[in-house]
Formats: structure tokens, sequence, C-alpha cells
């Protein structure tokens, strides 16, 4: 795997040791233009940064080293853990995002995603569970790296997790109209699944928040915030594998 180093000054000067690190969070970069976005990523005073930026050429650039803890993940939290980015390594990928007209990622970008993750995962033992996207750990802020990230690709090739119904079955739950008991029964499912539960807004709206987020990430084909039968399902689906 061929990187390049062209380091960002945004980290924390403490070193952490390898067995702290749990954590691949994905991110997309989110800005119309990848000069901009590498721009960002390195310039002291924007504070932010990743590890890793994946070019659309699939070209990875190494910003940050992995022992020490880039500044990309924010006010998050996943299971037990707070503040996501001591725990883990950020992978940027260039894609102009939601507010840009969101495209797909390249092949050559996921090839590369595949490339870094399965290097990543085995050096740090990093459990599928603990692969995630920045809306995951952070579902009251962000989208990315959205519905068009090839999930349940890379999960097949044991990066990250899918759930194992037949495409055809599930989908025919969709739509179908749960009570309130099963409707809370969901939001507890995604709490024991890792989905953040102290988002600070009411009650309503963070149940709002955490099922667009899971949508985003295991049912791609309609994000709508509302709590069917299916994603009842692949939440219990989930939570079994």
């Amino acid at each position: 795997m061929h990187k390049i180093i062209n380091y960002s000054l945004n980290f924390d000067k403490r070193k952490r040791k390898p067995k702290e690190i749990k954590f691949i969070i994905f991110h997309y970069t989110g800005m119309q233009s990848e000069r901009d976005a590498i721009t960002r990523l390195t310039q002291q005073g924007s504070k932010v940064s990743s590890h890793y930026l994946i070019k659309n050429n699939g070209q990875i650039l190494n910003l940050v080293p992995d022992l020490y803890i880039a500044w990309h993940a924010g006010v998050s939290a996943w299971k037990k853990y707070k503040s996501i980015n001591k725990y883990s390594i950020g992978i940027e990928i260039s894609n102009p995002g939601h507010e840009n007209k969101y495209r797909k990622f390249s092949k050559k970008q996921i090839n590369s995603v595949l490339k870094l993750s399965k290097f990543l995962i085995k050096k740090y033992n990093i459990k599928a569970e603990f692969i995630l996207g920045h809306s995951d750990i952070a579902p009251d802020r962000k989208k990315d790296p959205g519905e068009k990230f090839p999930w349940k690709y890379l999960a097949k090739r044991k990066i990250g997790y899918w759930h194992s119904f037949d495409q055809k079955y599930i989908s025919k739950k969709r739509n179908i109209k749960l009570s309130k008991k099963n409707e809370l029964k969901f939001i507890q499912n995604l709490i024991q699944i890792g989905y953040p539960k102290n988002i600070n807004f009411s009650k309503k709206k963070n149940s709002k928040l955490i099922t667009i987020a899971f949508q985003r990430r295991f049912r791609q084909e309609l994000i709508n915030g509302i709590i069917d039968l299916e994603c009842l399902l692949l939440s219990e689906n989930l939570l079994k594998n």
C-alpha cells in the first residue's frame, strides 16, 4: 500500500499507545475542490485534520501519524466511548458531499479504502462494529460519508458489518407501521448497537436523528427518519450478528 506523507499540524501533542486505537471513522471532505480540502486539513488555523485522505484518483495521503490524535470527529460518542478522536483513526475521502452535488465514490477510492482499512484493522486489531461513519458517532451534526458509501460491499470484505437478510425479503417490510412500543424497542436497539443516546435535543428529535443515521448506514435506499418494520428487523438482526 503506497502512502504519500503530507503532514498536518492539527493534532494533539500527546502520543497514544497502539492499544488505545479502537475505531476507524470514515468521512467525506464535503468541499467542491479537492485541493481546498487538502489545504483545510493541513492548514494550522483550520483546527481540523484526519490521519488519512483518499483523493479522487485513489491516492492515499498520510496527514497525521497514527499514534497522534487527529481532529476529525468533534463532539462524538459510541457505546461507552466519548470524544472519539482519542480512540480513532480518521479517514477523509474526497467527495463534495450533500451540500455540493454529492456523488458516488470512485472505484479507485473504494479500492484504497479496502487496502488502507485492512492494513489498519490488522495492525490495531479493530473490531467490525467499531468501523463507523461520522454520522454514526455524531448524528446531530453530520451526514458523512453518506448513503452512497458502499457499506454492504465493504462488509462483504470484512470491513465493518452488515445485516444477513435477503434484500428482497427485507424490502417488503418497508413502510409497515409499528406500534409505539415497537418504535421504542427500535430506539433501544440503536442505543444497544452504539448510537449516542445523550444528544442535546428532546427525546423525539434525538430519536429521529439516530434513526436517520441508522438508515443512512443500513437502509440506504430510503432515509426518512420514520421507524418502520424494516428498520426494526434490521436493528434486531444486527444485534444478533
